[in-house]
């Protein structure tokens, strides 16, 4: 966290946003004070004297992306919309983010993780706090289909261990699916993993 005293009069929006792009482009470690004044317009002086330092500004791009993100995808997962739909919008909603800007492919908070897993507890705990989010969002949307009778559970186990396995089950299509885009930029193939996803939770 910043220092207490510190002058904040830089920390705004378009700093942070301004920020997010730098860090897509160029990840953490080859994101250079250079590439951050010229992304952000502000001199080094002045930005470090909002953010402290790159580490600090960094996690603020995180946690505004986060938020902007969480906010998306709730908003997804809440339409008026059958659940196999809505789970198809949550896949979908990630192409163009992958697919349509060649310079910055990605999701910034699983190119974090991937960058800094495991030796960032800032970039460990946000990346938790969002996975850990859309999944109870996911989850809410499969019970919605159990009660809505679009989803069947098995006599042989219990609802919330189904819902659990599902959820599971396109958690790890999601992100998987957002590795394999950033590496492979094969919209063929994304295409076929949620097809794929889709028929093994609801069937044809």
């Amino acid at each position: 966290m910043p220092a207490p005293g510190r002058p904040r009069e830089f920390k705004d929006q378009r700093v942070v946003e301004a920020a997010v792009d730098a860090f897509l482009d160029k990840g953490y470690a080859a994101c250079s004070a250079q590439d951050l004044c010229e992304q952000t317009g502000l001199g080094r002086g002045s930005l470090y004297n909002a953010f402290g330092n790159k580490h600090e500004l960094y996690i603020e791009a995180l946690e505004h992306y986060d938020q902007q993100g969480v906010l998306e995808q709730q908003r997804i997962l809440q339409q008026f919309l059958s659940a196999r739909e809505r789970l198809q919008a949550l896949f979908e909603y990630a192409l163009p983010f992958d697919f349509a800007d060649q310079q910055k492919p990605g999701c910034l908070i699983i190119n974090a993780a991937m960058e800094r897993g495991g030796v960032d507890a800032d970039v460990d705990r946000i990346f938790r706090r969002h996975v850990d989010i859309l999944e109870d969002m996911i989850v809410q949307v499969l019970r919605e289909a159990i009660e809505s009778g679009e989803l069947q559970a098995p006599a042989s186990e219990s609802i919330d261990t189904y819902v659990a396995e599902l959820a599971d089950m396109a958690m790890s299509s999601f992100y998987g699916l957002r590795v394999l885009n950033k590496g492979t930029q094969n919209q063929a193939l994304a295409n076929r993993i949620i097809r794929g996803t889709l028929l093994a939770i609801f069937g044809a």
